[in-house]
């Protein structure tokens, strides 16, 4: 099969051998894999798969065709349409998955919205509600809202009652990021006098920190996933024990199967309902075949995005 390979830090499409689905596992026809993050911090070496994962094939999302399943799997049989997180290894023509974090793709969703759903709608609905604790009327900041979780974070959050401010650097993205459903759309200069918070999404990084602490409301809660801008950052221990506050961190690549399986069906029943009559969309910037795998991470790293790239590998 053809695969993105990283070789000292390059990423390129090269020939791998074929995975063969094991117990309870589907071996998927992949027809799209979203990039993400990871994805680039792994090229440079900096996030090595889970144990058990290819370590040198990328790819934390796919969506594509079953076409072979192994002992014991119930949930899903040869020709279905799938959908799922993996530790790695999504990035190719055929892909490996549990069936437990797998979840069926709506008729209504083509390949590219399908390949670039999982990652970062289970990231922003883990990170929201399940390490935020978001409750309806509460607000809402997401910091970096363009991205692909940051525009995922403001459907399901206003789907849950939530008030959305979203903080994007960018001013040309401002209008497609209000179409989201975001009720306020600002610049990080301005995150400070829009709040008070009671939940900030961090998927900036640690220049943030110290104004989401100050703009955080009493007993707020800050919830950091994303690093890109920058892992360190000093922190006001009085600001946090005043406003008694929750500050905490969180991944999803190396979880337990068991934990993904959880997160899987929790998207399954409250999300999946949405992305299939038009409610939630997930906004595909651009798509690239898997041949040209070196440019499509050029792009996710050349700033200005709105929504998802997406490898189309067949």
């Amino acid at each position: 099969m053809l695969a993105a390979t990283i070789s000292d830090g390059a990423i390129s499409a090269q020939q791998q051998p074929d995975p063969i689905a094991g117990a309870g596992e589907l071996l998927v026809h992949v027809r799209a894999a979203g990039l993400n993050g990871a994805d680039i911090l792994q090229r440079k070496g900096g996030y090595p798969p889970p144990p058990g994962y290819p370590a040198d094939i990328p790819g934390l999302e796919f969506a594509g065709e079953v076409v072979a399943v192994g002992e014991g799997v119930r949930r899903f049989a040869p020709g279905d349409r799938v959908m799922t997180i993996t530790g790695g290894g999504g990035q190719a023509e055929l892909a490996i998955v549990h069936e437990s974090v797998a979840m069926p793709v709506p008729d209504s969703i083509d390949w590219p919205a399908a390949g670039g759903f999982a990652e970062v709608f289970l990231t922003a609905h883990d990170a929201v509600f399940t390490q935020g604790g978001l409750r309806p009327g509460e607000r809402l900041l997401i910091n970096g809202a363009a991205g692909g979780v940051g525009t995922a974070a403001i459907q399901i959050a206003k789907r849950a009652g939530a008030y959305v401010v979203a903080s994007v650097r960018d001013a040309s993205v401002h209008d497609s990021v209000r179409a989201l459903g975001a009720d306020e759309v600002i610049v990080p200069d301005d995150v400070s006098t829009h709040g008070p918070y009671d939940v900030v999404l961090e998927l900036v990084g640690g220049p943030n920190l110290e104004t989401s602490i100050y703009s955080l409301a009493t007993g707020g809660r800050i919830v950091v996933i994303g690093v890109g801008a920058g892992i360190k950052a000093e922190v006001n221990l009085l600001a946090i024990m005043g406003k008694r506050a929750t500050l905490r961190g969180s991944t999803l690549r190396a979880r337990p199967l068991e934990e993904k399986a959880i997160a899987s069906r929790a998207v399954e029943r409250e999300i999946l309902p949405g992305l299939a009559d038009g409610s939630i969309v997930v906004p595909v910037m651009e798509t690239f075949p898997l041949s040209e795998v070196a440019a499509a991470y050029d792009r996710f790293t050349a700033g200005t995005k709105f929504g998802k790239i997406v490898l189309l590998p067949n």
